[in-house]
């Protein structure tokens, strides 16, 4: 694939949603997953966002991302308690009513031997016009509406939703990633023959992630594209750069 001929670009947003997050109280680690989920799909996660358990919030932000990305993953907020409202705010940002599911009704009946209580059942509902997202753990399921996909907020059964959701999505070329380490030399030095590399290759990403080791301080220069092509003499031009500006302990790490 030439350079003058990127592949088309598909993007995602996340919102995670829980005071729990932002008091500090519960540390997230659903966002990692979804990013990861999403760059083994070729999709680019452009954008994260945490809010707190405000319905107000909640619909403000995933009315934004909506709009502006291909898809969105919500986490956190289906369960059974008073403050779990992610599906009341994702109902009332499209504009459609909550429904229970029958289907789901009676999956909780079969599990717990008897009728779920009114706090259950708040889990079987469902915005009209969405589906289901299978819940591979055997509980409550998640729901797509539009291109929003409403996850769980346990890692455990966020995660086993994530893997309803390849057959529900577009998919891009998988970004490619190379890294240059760079040791015995800082950023001060590094920054103008990076930045005179990434600008003559406007089609790749290219990003400083700065250490300290044994020799001192230094950098992973990491490379990104979809273009194989390209990405190779990205990496050849930055390794030629960095040798002209006298920064001579580097070494190429191919992932």
């Amino acid at each position: 694939m030439s350079a003058t001929a990127q592949p088309e670009r598909v993007t995602a947003a996340a919102l995670i949603i829980g005071d729990e997050i932002l008091s500090g109280r519960t540390a997230d680690v659903n966002l990692n997953a979804v990013a990861r989920f999403f760059t083994g799909l070729g999709i680019d996660l452009c954008e994260a966002r945490f809010v707190g358990d405000s319905a107000r919030d909640v619909v403000e932000a995933l009315d934004a991302l909506r709009t502006r990305y291909d898809y969105v993953v919500t986490t956190g907020g289906i369960g059974p308690t008073h403050d779990d409202i992610t599906a009341d705010c994702v109902a009332e940002a499209f504009g459609v009513p909550l429904v229970e599911d029958p289907e789901v009704i009676a999956e909780m009946t079969a599990r717990f031997n008897e009728p779920p209580n009114p706090a259950r059942r708040r889990m079987a509902r469902i915005p009209e016009g969405g589906s289901k997202i299978r819940n591979a753990l055997g509980g409550p399921p998640g729901f797509q509406i539009g291109n929003v996909f409403v996850l769980a907020g346990i890692p455990r059964v966020m995660q086993s939703m994530l893997q309803d959701i390849p057959a529900r999505v577009r998919k891009g070329a998988v970004m490619l990633s190379r890294t240059v380490k760079v040791e015995g030399a800082g950023e001060g030095l590094i920054a103008t023959p990076l930045e005179a590399v990434a600008r003559a290759f406007p089609d790749l990403v290219m990003g400083s992630y700065p250490f300290q080791g044994t020799k001192g301080f230094g950098s992973n220069l990491v490379v990104r594209g979809r273009d194989p092509e390209l990405l190779e003499r990205g990496v050849e031009a930055l390794l030629a750069a960095l040798s002209q500006a006298g920064i001579e302990d580097v070494t190429r790490v191919d992932e």
